[in-house]
């Protein structure tokens, strides 16, 4: 009886990190859409300082501050381009673009470390990358071009990928500093990151000649709702992150990797429902490529996880 009630509370504290990740960034994700294709007030003018949103949302004790340096600028530097890729791209063809983090992640292992990849993880890697690709030569409707600040697919996506190539910097980064600091744990480095984050984008929007904090900031005095919209943005990534460590430490990596990809396509769902952004049944089938690719890819982190937790039994 007492070990039924056990695994009826992990069943319900799994539901609350799912509702919780879920409606954190799926909130998230339409606010930033939002910020990026909306004309704010009887002017009409939209919110060009999306940088200003990556100073504005920043997530401080095991490793010292000051080896979070390094991570800190790439991971300044890459959501700032994912952000900005919203100015070109539509919000489902960023989601999908940033969602073939796999493929620079392989790239780099195979040819600097050497690591050889099994055939099914070459499989999940074409059919994300083949998804990605096809998604973005194919035409995006005029509704949604209409939207975008400065449409410019080539520059979108570029930006999308160097956040990715960041993003691997950062995180292999992040490695070294807890295989360096056995103590550090998630709460550390989030504390850490954006320690040096805050001070990067501070510099930059402030500091800076050409910044444009104090351009945004007048933007948000002007337009109160943009103000609201920003700050809704920020409770829910900081909302959201305590949910993806709280996975983390109760259910692992691979629980957490489930949910934020399952997120992402839920994600895109609710962006063409709500905000008016239709997909051809072409794009839906680019779509369902990527995502069919990232859930092969999860069942084969799970696999390889009951493998080794039956050689820990045995």
């Amino acid at each position: 009886m007492e070990a039924h009630g056990s695994g009826l509370r992990r069943v319900l504290l799994l539901s609350f990190c799912v509702a919780g990740i879920w409606a954190a960034y799926i909130y998230q994700g339409v606010l930033q859409e939002t910020l990026s294709t909306k004309k704010f007030g009887e002017d009409g003018k939209r919110f060009e300082h999306l940088a200003f949103l990556n100073l504005a949302w920043l997530r401080i004790g095991g490793a010292p501050w000051w080896t979070y340096w390094s991570a800190g600028i790439t991971n300044t530097i890459g959501p700032a381009m994912g952000i900005e890729a919203l100015k070109y791209i539509s919000y489902p063809a960023q989601v999908l673009a940033k969602s073939s983090k796999m493929i620079p992640v392989m790239l780099m292992g195979s040819l600097v470390y050497g690591i050889r990849y099994t055939l099914p993880e070459y499989l999940c890697t074409f059919l994300v990358a083949g998804g990605v690709s096809m998604f973005a030569l194919l035409k995006t409707s005029s509704k949604t071009i209409s939207k975008l600040a400065h449409p410019n697919a080539p520059l979108g996506y570029g930006l999308c990928f160097l956040n990715l190539a960041f993003d691997g910097f950062t995180n292999a980064t992040q490695d070294s500093i807890t295989t360096r600091y056995p103590k550090t744990n998630a709460w550390d480095i989030m504390l850490g990151m954006n320690l040096w984050g805050t001070i990067y984008n501070m510099v930059y929007m402030f500091g800076l000649p050409r910044g444009s904090g104090f351009e945004a900031v007048q933007f948000c005095k002007q337009h109160p709702e943009a103000a609201w919209d920003i700050l809704m943005y920020c409770l829910c990534g900081a909302v959201g992150q305590n949910f993806i460590f709280l996975t983390i430490s109760r259910f692992g990596s691979l629980a957490n990797t489930t949910i934020t990809t399952t997120r992402k396509f839920v994600s895109i769902v609710v962006s063409s429902v709500l905000s008016g952004n239709p997909l051809s049944s072409k794009q839906w089938g680019c779509v369902s490529m990527v995502f069919g690719g990232l859930s092969y890819q999860i069942y084969l982190k799970w696999r390889k996880l009951q493998r080794v937790q039956k050689k820990k039994k045995t």
